[in-house]
């Protein structure tokens, strides 16, 4: 199957064909960047990060771009309470969240352009939206019209009569229409000036919606292959996007867009906005949610769900992601102890069926392997569903363990089929990386008393399989119960006993 993206445009799944043949631009709208980014700041990040790993997995060259909103009222009032200066705040907040998304593994940004370095395409942009006859100048203010825009609300399938300004508007001159948006804002009294800008209308400053229409232009062309962005963006941001961008250029914006779904924190979505929410934000943001849990798992949280519905975020889907994330660290673990190889060193993948020459279990081994890896690739192809991906991944890890099992590998074994199981781990691994899991050894939890618990486990291990041999079986299950309550596990193997901690 080839790929196909659903399109909010169209309200369709349809073919993935490029405005230029092999190569992909994609633009996502990212943060304001006036306070500390939450959870719901690193959903688009990821996976549009995963959807460039794919892309690239299919032979596309993809030059991704993130912007960064770096002036706003919001940033002005922000750094007016903390005393501080504009660009200052901006540019520590965009440090954190960038320091975050390195956590994250998001590696596949190539541009994250700031609207404050974007001012001059701005307003060439202004100017030829003026010139057209589709944005005027009104007390300083230049509002685009949206009565010269015949499809004005194709995105959202809104009336233009129903529609109302919405966003990060200003006060300031007179509109011809309710539903006309600023394009360029007058400086108001008191300002900082370092988010007053000269312009052929005064000093001021870009409405929001120019920005991301101005940099996107700049960097990918005047129309491109996939915008992304969270569904509350649809309306007015997006929709104005297009409205200003295809007025100006006189051709289609963008040819796919792709809105994920909301993160939301039981079941209400999150924003800074919310006087609910704010009280719970401290332990929704990304600094702190990153000291508890491992990027790579917050990760695997996201992609478990596929990207157009909402993110159900709390302590227990988390805690429920963790398990089925050590899920594949406890295969990773038991193919090094199978096979005397560490699975993170690398090699090669199956990438072809048996030779006739192995056994009949190696070659039926394979076949069902390979069958997984073309269902993971069915799934990505239809509309990148990386749920249904990481659910093929589980399938995977249930037929390498049962293979092991039925092969006896934990107590010898035949050293191809040893081989083979290897191959397998690696083809999972490959998998796991066009998801951006799996490409390092997760770091173990840093503590000084490390080294003394495993001391102090390896005599209860000790203890238990004494009282296990004089048959004091209460005993011994007294031991693995109390240590689970403690999220301590406890494992029998063929090779002896091993403990972990777990969920």
């Amino acid at each position: 199957m080839s790929l196909r993206v659903f399109n909010t445009l169209t309200q369709n799944n349809e073919p993935f064909e490029t405005v230029q043949p092999g190569r992909v631009g994609m633009y996502v709208c990212g943060p304001t960047v006036y306070k500390p980014s939450h959870i719901g700041h690193a959903v688009g990040p990821i996976i549009f990060d995963t959807v460039k790993r794919y892309l690239q997995f299919k032979g596309y060259k993809v030059t991704w771009v993130v912007n960064i909103t770096d002036v706003d009222d919001k940033l002005i009032d922000e750094a007016r309470a903390q005393g501080c200066g504009v660009m200052e705040l901006a540019e520590r907040v965009t440090a954190s969240y960038l320091d975050a998304l390195r956590q994250l593994n998001v590696t596949g940004i190539d541009h994250m352009p700031k609207a404050s370095e974007t001012i001059p395409d701005i307003i060439a942009m202004c100017r030829r939206l003026i010139d057209k006859g589709a944005a005027y100048v009104s007390g300083g203010d230049v509002y685009f019209d949206v009565s010269k825009d015949a499809d004005y609300g194709k995105l959202t399938r809104r009336r233009l009569e129903d529609q109302q300004a919405g966003g990060r508007e200003l006060a300031g001159g007179e509109k011809r229409n309710p539903g006309d948006f600023a394009l360029w804002k007058a400086s108001k009294p008191g300002e900082p000036p370092e988010v007053q800008f000269d312009s052929p209308w005064g000093k001021g400053r870009p409405g929001w919606h120019i920005e991301c229409s101005a940099m996107s232009a700049k960097i990918l062309g005047e129309s491109f292959d996939i915008h992304g962005g969270g569904m509350d963006l649809m309306f007015p941001h997006h929709e104005n996007e297009i409205a200003q961008s295809e007025t100006c250029f006189d051709k289609p914006f963008v040819r796919y867009w792709m809105h994920n779904g909301l993160t939301r924190f039981n079941t209400k979505k999150i924003s800074k906005s919310d006087p609910e929410m704010r009280r719970l934000m401290d332990q929704l943001i990304l600094t702190n949610l990153l000291s508890n849990h491992s990027g790579e798992m917050l990760r695997f949280f996201v992609l478990s769900t596929h990207y157009r519905r909402p993110i159900e975020f709390s302590d227990e889907e988390l805690a429920a992601k963790k398990k089925g994330l050590d899920t594949f660290y406890r295969l990773f673990d038991r193919i090094q102890r199978v096979t005397g190889h560490d699975p993170y060193a690398g090699g090669p993948g199956l990438d072809a069926a048996a030779p006739e020459t192995t056994s009949e279990s190696v070659r039926a081994f394979v076949k069902e392997c390979l069958e997984h890896r073309d269902r993971f690739i069915e799934a990505m192809d239809d509309d990148f569903n990386t749920g249904g991906a990481t659910g093929v991944m589980f399938d995977l890890v249930t037929t390498i363990n049962r293979f092991i099992d039925t092969e006896k590998l934990e107590s010898g074994g035949d050293p191809e089929a040893k081989q083979t199981v290897m191959q397998a781990v690696q083809t999972l691994r490959a998998l796991g990386g066009i998801l951006g899991l799996f490409e390092k050894r997760p770091a173990a939890p840093a503590s000084a008393g490390d080294a003394l618990v495993d001391e102090l486990m390896q005599v209860l291990i000790a203890v238990r399989a004494e009282a296990r041999k004089a048959k004091q079986y209460a005993l011994a299950d007294l031991i693995r119960d109390r240590l689970s309550t403690l999220k301590i596990k406890i494992e029998d193997r063929p090779d002896g006993t091993t403990w972990r901690r777990g969920a």
